[in-house]
């Protein structure tokens, strides 16, 4: 509203360094004249005009933000040189990066944080979850990050830790143009790597039909009616009217259907290793708006991206019980392709209609190659004799999105077009704006491939001697695994200001509708080896293992066979309708108070799917009315929010105090309300659903004090507190000795209370030379508590920190801009605290990950306005990922440093 508006006009140096813009020595004559005509008081001031357009908007956005937001800006963003959102949110204060993809809020684990495109809700290709891993979108496609850390009611109500809005980028006001070329590698990729023989079409990351499930297969799976074993076969051979002379002939004639079913299978896995080549990173981008009268603008943007590289990883777990004697090591290399495109199209009528479309393709591939050497148990590393996992892993996950949305407004433009004026008692400040979104994620794992075998080790170093494929059942696994998720969001708003002689008022209302739906299908096939003539066979390459002559020598004994549990399988929806209504209240520019309240109707089913069943009496879906009622949930609730904000001039020319308090919700996932048992995909866990989990209600309060000095420096200080009633969490629960399994509960209580400090300070009072450098950092410190509560099964400890809550996290930046603006650099250091990785049941301890403490390096020359190099090191300090249980290293992998040059043209 303007009278914000004019009390950030006041103070225009304020600019400066929260939106993530970078200060210089160094003012063009334009922005000097600016500056001394909006702040004749101020005879100096340091800004980087290169950056301070867009460092104005995101200022002026967060002074302007009703609530608790942060914000973090494409300059920025660039300037740290993260690759990917999930990198770059953690130099956000209170936030931190899980697992290199997920983003915790406050201490509060993936599910407590909730991600939006553009304000709209997007589906997620993660297997087992709603939420979003975000390494699935680059920063090229970013124009700023929005963090809002305290709730408002034209936010969905499932806000826990906070809600993260990935913005991107939008129409440009005149021509836009832009290629970059970029190269790198990572230390731990040293000369050739594991790999196997893929598809042509690899390095588009995309499988050309070399992995896919064969239609052979597929048709007899139908034909046989999901029972592919040599019984099933003969049992639907005679049922077919087939005759036979003998009960032995319908099995050696169903025996060879079998082997032939199992030479369908790609089995071309033997692993080799292979040259890679350094990185590859491709940028280019294009954008107009084209005017027309006074009145009418039209414009695009379009971009696109591609990105290859080769990393390579040694991952090494450790038995809490016994770790000399129970090792797994596992070393692997990962081929990994990402691709995205976008296109922006919007027209505009004077300022007071506006239409966009963004349209917005991201694919994300990872091919995984993997030797993994274990004892266990059962083979200790004494006794010379070990296991041996071959594993192939073909992850193609997609994000294909179309948004489209409006503002109108019945301005005096509006209103001289039209005929007639029957809407002339329409206020012209009253603006009505809308939003349809249209996601689809989809995730495809074709031909994932797992070979087991029996190692010769020596037994002091555990260094494998020999491997031979095991005669056992699930000699081989051969899985396909495909999910898609879509979402469709849609809703409207209404807002009116009115504007008093002392005051300002803002009233809003709106409507929004979440609807999406969920499938994931998974087939898995055995190809065992019960007997085979002649165990020398069992000792080569894999292809060579499972040749067609191996497979088909009535002297070995190859069984092929459809296996794995019938309840991976799943169908998943959620619908959510949810209105609100707020009042925004401005008193002389000094006091404003918003308060509103926003009803939802959210609504939730998951049920097992075995699409391979045929028959009545065990229905691919249930049909049993208690377990379809148990597969559904349903609520409606009130969610109220209230931020009061104090605006003045305490110690600096600009100040604001914020307090925040509100109620919200925190729902169950896709299958935690089911009381299935799954195997998770990712981690190995069996997991156990619950038909009697409920949602986690949540009070919020949040303080926040923000000082903006006309010197460019900046503070701000945050505290934080949240009741958590029932929160969802998982606990361990009793399995045998090598498995782990995990249920979803209803803990009894938690809570989490935290103060955050940023802020941003120019150098320059150290000494004139350090006029070019700044330092900006912020500190979270936070403690967590849960009480487990009865429901738990005898947990390690039954209060304790929650899952993924640190103490502290610390982000500091030490910046460097030459004098001529040609030069710019950033030391960027990150570390976060100790925090408990998975809860232990009695006896065994919780287990914590150790701080890891990171260090990139990145440099920016400018040798002309439209020309950037860009040079940039990660983990300087060579780091690595290390899990501990009670001092015992359970789990340690290395990271590597990673290098990148790149080249930009802009104009």
């Amino acid at each position: 509203m303007m009278a914000k508006y004019a009390r950030f006009q006041r103070a225009p140096l304020v600019l400066a360094i929260v939106a993530g813009s970078i200060f210089s020595p160094v003012v063009s004559a334009q922005d000097a004249e600016f500056i001394e005509q909006a702040t004749p008081e101020v005879e100096e001031v340091i800004v980087l005009g290169r950056l301070q357009g867009s460092a104005e908007v995101l200022i002026r956005e967060r002074l302007e933000e009703e609530v608790i937001t942060d914000i973090l800006g494409a300059e920025m963003i660039g300037r740290v040189g993260d690759s990917t959102v999930a990198a770059a949110l953690r130099r956000v204060s209170g936030l931190s990066l899980v697992g290199d993809k997920f983003i915790y809020v406050r201490g509060l684990g993936e599910r407590y944080s909730s991600t939006t495109l553009n304000g709209a809700t997007v589906p997620s290709p993660d297997l087992t979850r709603n939420v979003i891993p975000l390494d699935l979108f680059p920063t090229s496609v970013v124009d700023s990050l929005a963090v809002q850390k305290s709730y408002s009611v034209d936010q969905s109500a499932s806000f826990g830790g906070g809600n993260v809005d990935i913005r991107t980028k939008g129409i440009p006001d005149e021509l836009t143009y832009s290629i970059e070329i970029g190269t790198g590698t990572n230390s731990e990729v040293s000369g050739d790597v594991l790999s196997y023989s893929g598809g042509d079409d690899d390095i588009w990351g995309t499988d050309d039909g070399t992995r896919a499930m064969p239609g052979e297969i597929a048709a007899a799976l139908q034909r046989f009616k999901g029972n592919l074993t040599v019984a099933g076969i003969r049992d639907t051979l005679v049922a077919e009217g087939n005759v036979y002379s003998s009960e032995q002939e319908a099995l050696e004639v169903a025996q060879v259907l079998n082997r032939q079913l199992a030479l369908g299978l790609n089995r071309d896995i033997s692993i080799t290793e292979a040259s890679t080549d350094p990185d590859q990173d491709y940028k280019a981008g294009v954008g107009n708006r084209f005017y027309f009268g006074d009145d009418w603008a039209l414009g695009f943007l379009a971009g696109g991206s591609y990105k290859s590289q080769w990393r390579e990883s040694e991952r090494t777990i450790r038995d809490y019980g016994n770790p000399q004697e129970q090792i797994d090591r596992r070393n692997g290399s990962t081929y990994s392709v990402d691709i995205s495109g976008n296109l922006n199209l919007g027209i505009r009528f004077a300022d007071e209609h506006a239409v966009e479309s963004t349209s917005l393709y991201l694919r994300n591939t990872d091919d995984e190659t993997s030797i993994r050497d274990y004892f266990d148990s059962n083979r200790l590393l004494s006794d010379g004799a070990g296991s041996r996992n071959y594993e192939l892993k073909y992850e193609e996950r997609e994000l294909e999105l179309h948004q489209i949305k409006g503002s109108h407004a019945l301005g005096p433009e509006t209103k001289g077009l039209l005929p007639i004026r029957f809407l002339s008692w329409v206020p012209e400040a009253l603006v009505l704006d809308w939003f349809y979104s249209d996601a689809t994620a989809i995730t495809d794992i074709p031909n994932q491939v797992e070979v087991i075998a029996s190692t010769e080790t020596d037994p002091e170093t555990g260094e494998v001697i020999s491997s031979t494929v095991d005669i056992a059942s699930r000699s081989a696994s051969f899985r396909f695994t495909e999910l898609e998720d879509e979402v469709r969001n849609y809703g409207w708003s209404a807002t009116l200001p009115i504007e008093f002689s002392s005051s300002s008022l803002e009233l809003s209302a709106g409507f929004a509708r979440i609807e999406k739906g969920r499938s994931y299908k998974q087939t898995e096939f055995g190809l065992d080896i019960f007997s085979v003539a002649d165990s020398a066979i069992l000792d080569g390459p894999l292809s060579e293992v499972f040749s067609d002559s191996n497979i088909t020598n009535d002297d070995n004994n190859f069984v092929f066979a459809k296996s794995g549990s019938n309840k991976q399988s799943y169908l998943a929806a959620t619908s959510t309708d949810a209105v609100y209504g707020k009042f925004d209240w401005t008193l002389e520019e000094t006091w404003r108070i918003s308060a509103g309240a926003r009803w939802e109707d959210y609504s939730q089913a998951a049920l097992e799917w075995n699409p391979y069943s045929f028959s009545q009496s065990e229905p691919q879906i249930t049909n049993d009315p208690e377990a379809l009622a148990e597969a559904v949930y349903a609520d409606d609730d009130i969610y109220p929010s209230l931020s009061l904000t104090y605006m003045g001039a305490l110690w600096a020319e600009t100040f604001q105090l914020r307090f925040g308090a509100s109620k919200t919700a925190v729902r169950p996932d896709l299958r935690e309300i089911t009381d299935a048992i799954y195997i998770d995909p990712h981690t190995g866990d069996q997991i156990r659903g619950n038909s009697s989990v409920r949602p986690s209600e949540i009070d919020n309060y949040d303080l926040r004090a923000e000082w903006f000095f006309d010197s460019g420096d900046s503070l701000t200080i945050s505290v934080f507190y949240k009741d958590i009633i029932k929160p969802i969490e998982f606990f361990e629960a009793a399995s045998s000795d090598d498995n782990i399994a995990r249920e979803i509960i209803n803990a009894e209580s938690g809570e989490i209370i935290g103060v955050e400090l940023e802020g941003m300070k120019s150098l320059g009072f150290i000494a004139e030379p350090m006029n070019s450098f700044f330092l900006q950092g912020n500190v979270t410190l936070q403690d967590s508590e849960i009480v487990a509560g009865n429901e738990a099964d005898a947990p390690t400890n039954a209060i304790r920190e929650m899952t993924g809550a640190s103490d502290y996290v610390v982000n500091m930046l030490l910046g460097f801009d030459s004098p001529d603006g040609n030069h710019s650099a950033s030391l960027v250091y990150n570390v976060f605290g100790e925090r408990l990785y998975k809860a232990g049941r009695d006896p065994h301890p919780d287990s914590f990950e150790q701080p890891f403490h990171s260090l990139d390096l990145t440099y920016a020359w400018y040798p002309t306005d439209e020309v950037t190099v860009k040079a940039k090191v990660q983990n300087l300090l060579d780091g690595a990922v290390e899990i501990k249980q009670q001092g015992v290293t359970v789990f340690e992998e290395e990271v590597g440093q990673t290098f990148a040059l790149s080249a930009q043209y802009k104009f």
